[in-house]
């Protein structure tokens, strides 16, 4: 009995002092994928929640930063300039958490696509091309995308080649019926549908580019608490200031039209990180997450769906695993904030 207690505190004694974790940690954690992050940054908050959790997961390695469009007229911002406002957004992030230079940043288009057959060469499409297109490594790339699909759409139209070459995680589309039931009060045109229809049709009407899907049925179920964003966010130093300080706006702001939005928030982008970086440690993937394989539907003039008898096999999540995707990125912003 002795011997167990003294190598009980032998054992005890080799734990590191949490205080110098974060110089530890993320140092045993060797990248194994591939990533290239696409998002609307200049639009809902949950992009910058979702740009956040990727920045502080070791296991993958972040090829480039994309800052996308909004849909003409948005809300959240209604000029003619919100991928540059999106990547002046990704380069504040940067700047709080003292990662300046560390990562490309590249600016999408500020429109969407013309028609179906044209692409808009933005730096964002080219670098989707430049990284798929590479001879030098082996690595499983991923493009995530938490708004519309115009950089991955040009990006394919540039290359048709990238098809084979990367797998496309999108947070987007409507409930597919036969899973799902849609909201109440819901939109036909689902929001990251509408910022770019031509983009999505492009990707799975004409594409075979392998499909990752997280329908609105299912990122609405990344929801997190304003009791949460309080305890666990905000009080994380600058970036969880930053962060919390845009879910604030929002409430002060639909309450000046006094629609009430509860104490929630959906964190819709965040399963972007789930999906990736928190794969299983063997045989990866989602594993805690579930999926249903579908036979790609044709998306039409309205953004529902059709049947598509050549479709090829798509992923399409239907439930998410928020205890992994939330406690992992508390712990993080936390472990962030003890670094010395």
């Amino acid at each position: 009995m002795k011997l167990q207690i003294t190598i009980f505190f032998l054992l005890l004694l080799s734990i590191p002092f949490l205080g110098n974790s974060q110089s530890t940690w993320s140092e045993k954690i060797q990248p194994r994928m591939l990533v290239m992050i696409d998002n609307d940054y200049a639009g809902d908050p949950d992009g910058l929640f979702q740009l956040v959790h990727h920045l502080l997961s070791p296991s993958i390695e972040i090829r480039g930063i994309i800052g996308s469009h909004l849909k003409p007229g948005d809300g959240f911002d209604s000029s003619n300039e919100t991928a540059t406002h999106a990547v002046e957004n990704v380069n504040k992030v940067l700047e709080l958490m003292s990662l300046q230079g560390k990562y490309q940043v590249y600016q999408g288009s500020n429109k969407p696509l013309f028609d179906k057959k044209t692409a808009i060469e933005s730096d964002g499409a080219k670098a989707i091309v430049k990284e798929a297109m590479r001879t030098d490594t082996k690595e499983k790339l991923f493009v995530v995308c938490g708004g519309g699909l115009t950089e991955i759409a040009s990006a394919y139209l540039l290359e048709p080649q990238i098809a084979d070459k990367l797998t496309l995680i999108w947070i987007g589309g409507t409930e597919h019926l036969d899973m799902a039931t849609p909201p109440p009060g819901y939109t036909t045109l689902e929001y990251n549908t509408g910022i770019d229809l031509a983009a999505v049709q492009v990707i799975f009407n004409q594409s075979n580019i392998d499909i990752w899907q997280v329908p609105r049925d299912v990122y609405r179920q990344a929801l997190m608490s304003y009791a949460e964003l309080k305890l666990h966010v905000e009080t994380q130093g600058e970036i969880g200031k930053y962060l919390t300080a845009k879910i604030d706006n929002i409430i002060e702001l639909t309450s000046k039209f006094n629609f009430k939005i509860g104490e929630t928030y959906v964190m819709g982008d965040n399963p972007l990180v789930l999906l990736t970086a928190l794969q299983s440690s063997f045989e990866a993937d989602p594993s805690s997450s579930f999926y249903k394989l579908k036979q790609s539907p044709m998306v039409n003039d309205q953004g529902t769906y059709e049947v598509n008898q050549k479709g090829r096999n798509i992923r399409v999540y239907n439930q998410i695993d928020n205890r992994l995707l939330f406690e992992d990125f508390y712990a993080k912003l936390k472990l962030f904030n003890l670094k010395p």
